[in-house]
């Protein structure tokens, strides 16, 4: 097992159950939420953080970082199923795909467009996206008078 499962995957993995956390609590009409203005619907937030976390697996495959994939399935921002099952798709693939990385992969660097960084600091970089988007999510759930699920409020506020 490489450093990086053992000192840091902890992180990203328990980030995913957070994520999957947000969806549990939520029906597919609220998905739909829009908090107006030039903002997106809730169903395209989490879908931008697949697209996001399938940028990153790609980048790890490739070591280029491309952010030029945005899943169309049908109905994929609007059904929490669907969401769920194709985030945790994504999840799997990512860990197993971590897990096969040796030390020495993890020096590696990714062309991020302009700078490099090494693959375990893309993966500490990917953290701080689902961070974000964590965010981002935490005002959705605030403007629709939605409670936090308990272990967000807790590691997010």
């Amino acid at each position: 097992m490489n450093r990086y499962m053992q000192e840091k995957w902890s992180w990203i993995e328990g980030t995913h159950t957070l994520r999957i956390e947000l969806l549990h609590g939520l029906s597919d009409a609220d998905l739909r939420f829009n908090p107006g203005g030039a903002n997106m619907a809730l169903g395209a937030l989490f879908r931008e953080s697949g697209d996001i976390q399938y940028s990153y697996i790609q980048s790890l495959k490739t070591l280029s970082q491309d952010w030029s994939y945005s899943n169309t399935d049908l109905g994929i921002e609007t059904s929490v199923g669907q969401l769920e099952t194709w985030l945790q798709s994504l999840d799997v693939e990512m860990k197993e795909l971590v897990a096969s990385l040796s030390d020495d992969d993890l020096h590696k660097m990714i062309d991020r467009g302009g700078y490099s960084v090494p693959i375990d600091m893309q993966l500490d970089i990917y953290l701080q996206a689902l961070l974000i988007a964590f965010g981002k999510a935490s005002v959705f759930f605030r403007a629709m008078n939605r409670p936090l699920p308990e272990n967000i409020q807790a590691f997010i506020g």
